[in-house]
Formats: C-alpha cells, structure tokens, sequence
C-alpha cells in the first residue's frame, strides 16, 4: 500500500480545494487547474514525495492542462 508523506496529503487537498472553486472559470482555466492538480500528485508519487518534484509535476501538468484547451 502507499505510503502517504505531508507534503502529498497537503498537495491532495491544494487540489482539490482549487478545484472545487472553478465555477466561474473558464474551460481553459480549468483544464490548467486540473493539470496543475494532477501534476503535482504525480510527481510527488514519482519523486517519493519531494517538493521539487511536486511542484516540477504542477508546473509541467499546469502547462500541458492549459496547452490542451487553447481557445479557438
């Protein structure tokens, strides 16, 4: 089973929180937010909970969220 470090756990409800506020956003700003999310779970997963790689992930899935819903 994982074991879940602090910095995943805060990193998971950053997350969430982000995500739970995008109402108003639009569906560029949300594919970012939800990149940016997934990212950083990823890269803490991948990095064993290192806040380089956490934040490096968020960076990396931040930019591919908003590169995946450009406006037309």
């Amino acid at each position: 089973m994982f074991s879940f470090k602090i910095s995943q756990t805060v990193s998971i409800l950053c997350s969430l929180v982000i995500v739970s506020g995008c109402s108003g956003m639009s569906e560029q700003d949300k594919s970012t937010a939800v990149g940016a999310g997934a990212g950083a779970l990823g890269g803490a997963v991948l990095t064993g909970g290192s806040p380089i790689g956490t934040v490096g992930g968020a960076a990396v899935g931040g930019y591919i969220g908003h590169e995946t819903q450009k406006s037309k």
